[in-house]
């Protein structure tokens, strides 16, 4: 049993009660008949603190899945795992796994959670207001029922003794109220506050986390050395828009790369790992680009432009190759290759779709292979490259021709070569025909069909465009939290009564009470201290017990009511 409900038991009446806005916990009550007080009864259990912790901790819960099965805003990465997980995947896509934050489920754990703290902080914040409105009240009839309690007799008039007692507690903080035999005092106010405080937080987190749900768009985009990117849907290699923001919601901006710096570590157990990531840009707002100015992006720091947020996701090579075909035409053309591991061996695939045969006939062309920084071979993994910075670049390609089916109005991927409809060339053994060439190096097709010079490399880097509006709100509201549930552990609320009677005798009785709203010696502690800041004043009569001695406090007394 709590210290309030012990006092209001024993008797103590306002003296006792309102030491917390924390509402009156009914679970257990049964409700009136009626419709009218279901809905009341009910209403009371959601806004209980028992019933907001409950659903902190199911949403808590609910938000896992989201984090180990990927998601729709992963599309690629939904249908990898369909793919591998053929068996779990229809029930995933019924309950929602797939979508965690948008499902039902889900939505309903976060509205009830919502309302609860709606319906708990608005109550409380008036009740709250009130108690600060309000004066501290009286000292209970017995404050020998009190937790803490101390009395001793005195020669000084009982006005002197309130006097003091008034000066004393103001000079500690205390908010104070004077009667004709008693003084009350009251104090530690901010841990309400910060009960306040920390609900009002978490309220916010709520509705952070909504704006970010509800207005988070991202897309993704490869950009090459040399070229640019504008804010626009059609730049994007991919975009996926919030519900409350979406393509018409774009900010202008662009920013041009101008070159991609990296280093690595060359020697000892750590060769090769990457010691520095960044893009050296030109970035502007709006639609003009004659204000472009300079600035890097690297990772773990975004660049801040338009109100969205650039981040630098990965890197690698694109190689600079002329494609000739059969009739002299020349294509030029600057192909990113994708790293497959950390020393970045790449694949990528090269298309002439325009090509034309020796027959003067439509003969697309199309390449596949590999590109490596530095180029090694083995008997293990073959052609491979064994560090990831350009000391020995090749490039090693297969040749086809035939029919590419970019016109056959199927969206193609354009880092993978459909090969359906096209062959493979042979050289004189009939073997598959491949190169691997230098920078400078030429491919020449068989029979005449054309031919591939591999002219230099360039540089990309993969960027992604974020836009977040409830960033902020969360920050603060996550501070606010973490304050607030300090103030609400380490602040404690107690009430101090010191009253002086006269006895029949002629002498003053001096009672002190103390209340406090947790079980702490605290208040028995401050009992004492106020005590000795007294005596001065309301000195112990020299027939009476003397006082503990300053390294004392007064004993706090038993069910019984032992004084100290």
């Amino acid at each position: 049993m709590s210290i309030t409900e012990k006092t209001e038991r024993e008797g103590l009446g306002a003296a006792g009660a309102q030491l917390s806005t924390a509402p009156a916990d009914t679970f257990a009550e049964a409700p009136a008949l009626g419709v009218l007080g279901w809905t009341r009864w009910m209403w009371r259990q959601l806004t209980s603190m028992r019933v907001a912790l409950i659903l902190l901790f199911l949403l808590s819960l609910a938000a896992i899945p989201g984090s180990l099965i990927p998601q729709h805003s992963d599309q690629l990465k939904v249908a990898a795992f369909k793919v591998k997980h053929p068996t779990v995947s229809p029930f995933y896509d019924r309950v929602g796994l797939f979508h965690v934050y948008s499902s039902p489920w889900f939505s309903a754990i976060y509205i009830l959670l919502f309302i609860s703290l709606a319906g708990c902080i608005v109550p409380r914040s008036w009740q709250f207001v009130g108690q600060l409105r309000s004066r501290p009240p009286g000292a209970p009839r017995h404050l020998t029922r009190l937790p803490a309690y101390s009395t001793w007799r005195t020669d000084a008039s009982p006005e002197e003794v309130t006097e003091a007692a008034r000066k004393a507690l103001r000079g500690r903080r205390f908010r104070t109220s004077v009667s004709e035999t008693s003084v009350a005092g009251e104090k530690g106010y901010l841990r309400e506050f910060g009960n306040l405080v920390f609900h009002i937080s978490l309220f916010g987190l709520l509705i952070a986390f909504a704006l970010t749900s509800l207005q988070k768009a991202e897309g993704g985009k490869l950009i090459v050395e040399g070229d640019g990117f504008v804010n626009n849907l059609t730049q994007y290699d991919d975009f996926s828009g919030g519900t409350l923001y979406g393509a018409d919601d774009l900010q202008p901006f662009g920013f041009h790369l101008d070159s991609f710096d990296s280093k690595y570590a060359t020697s000892g157990p750590e060769k090769g790992t990457a010691l520095q990531f960044r893009a050296n840009i030109h970035s502007y707002e709006g639609a003009d680009d004659s204000k472009a100015v300079k600035g890097e992006i690297s990772v773990n720091h975004p660049l801040s432009i338009g109100g969205e947020k650039v981040y630098l996701i990965s890197h690698g090579y694109a190689p600079v190759v002329t494609i000739k075909d059969a009739k002299g035409n020349v294509t030029r053309a600057i192909v990113p290759f994708l790293p497959q591991d950390t020393a970045l061996t790449s694949i990528g695939v090269i298309k002439a779709p325009d090509a034309i045969g020796k027959d003067g006939k439509p003969d697309a062309l199309g390449f596949r292979g590999i590109f490596t920084p530095t180029f090694a071979l083995d008997a293990k993994n073959g052609p491979h490259s064994s560090f990831p910075t350009l000391q020995y670049p090749a490039l090693i390609l297969n040749a086809f021709h035939g029919d590419l089916g970019m016109d056959a109005g199927i969206a193609q991927n354009v880092y993978q070569l459909d090969a359906t409809h096209m062959k493979q060339f042979q050289d004189a053994d009939g073997q598959p025909f491949s190169k691997a060439m230098k920078v400078g190096d030429t491919m020449e097709l068989p029979d005449g069909a054309g031919s591939l010079t591999f002219d230099g490399i360039k540089t990309w880097a993969s960027f992604t465009i974020s836009h977040q509006s409830g960033n902020e709100a969360a920050l603060i509201s996550g501070v606010g939290a973490i304050l607030g549930l300090a103030g609400s552990l380490f602040i404690q609320r107690r009430r101090i009564w010191v009253r002086a009677v006269r006895a029949e005798d002629g002498v003053t009785v001096v009672e002190m009470g103390g209340l406090g709203r947790s079980e702490s010696a605290r208040i028995a502690d401050e009992i004492g201290d106020v005590a000795l800041q007294l005596l001065p004043d309301a000195p112990v009569r020299p027939d009476d017990e003397a006082p503990p001695p300053e390294s004392e406090t007064p004993a706090v007394n038993d069910d019984e009511g032992a004084r100290a």
